[in-house]
């Protein structure tokens, strides 16, 4: 299942086109195919939505479920992911208001909500719940299967969490795909899921299987590709993050992208905790990639860097100093296209 252009989307997204919890509901309006009609955000009801976001998309921004009906959606998204999880009792309201109506929804948060008492309704005929963070039926321990694959691997890996390595996943599987390669996207969270359909919910998988997840999630695609982007998750540098290590082995890279935000020098959240200089960050990713020889060797290509935070000048101060520190290209792939990034991995 994913969202098509045949499904008319409503985004509940409230507190979340300015604020730290909408990263969901952002991806889908930069890279979804469906035919998004509303973003329900009480906070930011009435305003551009590319002036506040920088996404060129042209929705209307509405106050609530009941407003955005007005649209004709059959879907709603959820595009927020409150602290904790669980959405709060008056936002909960706009989820029974929207199956009260007959909108199908997508649900991105830790908790299900098919068969959720509060949701009882009878569904009409067409209408689902899809809950994203499910595990896969019959998996096994991971075995370093993906490293018999011909077809370039690559992984994105970061100095933190949540800094664009799924946009910077995307932004190479477009290009790669305007160039005419056969490139296949493996989601591993649940925004990417809800866009491509195929991957995993790495987060919804036991730990001990999680390698194994990721290694099946990558040998279902890998038939007649030029390309597999895996999307990554967490750093090996977040005191929390446990989703990195059985990326990298299930997925066997052959490649990595780093990625970075610039002027970030500690863990968001977690000042006590510094990223290293990033010769010393590709250094360490390269070492457990590879395993000491044990596993398949893994060269960090290229470096993204999320600039969002510089303007334009400092941005491209940022790159040209990561370039002369690091001695891989590095551009911002969302301001300025990823064609460096692809380049790099397709290099001899």
């Amino acid at each position: 299942m994913r969202i098509t252009a045949n499904h008319r989307v409503a985004i509940l997204q409230h507190q979340g086109i300015l604020g730290s919890i909408g990263k969901t509901g952002l991806t889908l309006l930069r890279y979804s195919e469906g035919n998004i009609v509303a973003v329900i955000d009480s906070e930011s009801a009435g305003q551009s939505l590319p002036e506040l976001t920088g996404i060129a998309r042209d929705v209307p921004i509405v106050a609530s479920v009941e407003e955005a009906l007005g649209m004709n959606p059959d879907v709603l998204a959820i595009g927020i992911a409150p602290p904790g999880g669980a959405l709060p009792p008056e936002w909960f309201a706009e989820l029974r208001r929207a199956v009260s109506a007959g909108l199908s929804i997508v649900n991105g948060l830790h908790t299900p909500l098919n068969h959720h008492p509060e949701l009882s309704f009878p569904l009409r005929e067409g209408q689902w719940i899809w809950d994203v963070r499910q595990e896969p039926k019959g998996l096994k321990i991971g075995s370093a299967q993906a490293r018999q694959l011909a077809c370039p691997r690559v992984l994105t890996v970061g100095t933190d969490m949540a800094i664009g390595k799924m946009s910077t996943c995307l932004e190479i599987h477009r290009l790669a795909k305007q160039r005419g390669l056969q490139s296949q996207f493996v989601a591993t969270g649940q925004a990417g899921l809800m866009i491509a359909g195929s991957g995993v919910a790495l987060d919804a998988v036991r730990v001990d299987f999680a390698a194994g997840a990721v290694e099946q999630a990558v040998m279902q695609c890998a038939t007649d590709c030029d390309l597999i982007l895996v999307e990554g998750q967490g750093s090996l540098f977040h005191p929390g993050s446990t989703a990195t290590l059985p990326l990298l082995r299930g997925s066997q890279p052959t490649h990595l992208v780093l990625v970075h935000r610039g002027g970030q020098t500690h863990i968001r959240n977690h000042p006590h905790v510094p990223i290293p200089a990033l010769p010393e960050a590709i250094a360490l990713y390269e070492a457990v990639a590879s395993a000491a020889g044990a596993l398949t060797p893994s060269r960090v290509v290229a470096v993204a860097l999320n600039s969002r935070d510089l303007d334009e000048t400092h941005s491209r101060e940022a790159i040209q100093q990561i370039e002369a520190e690091t001695g891989l290209p590095c551009t911002d792939p969302v301001r300025f296209g990823p064609a460096k990034l692809l380049d790099a991995i397709l290099a001899p």
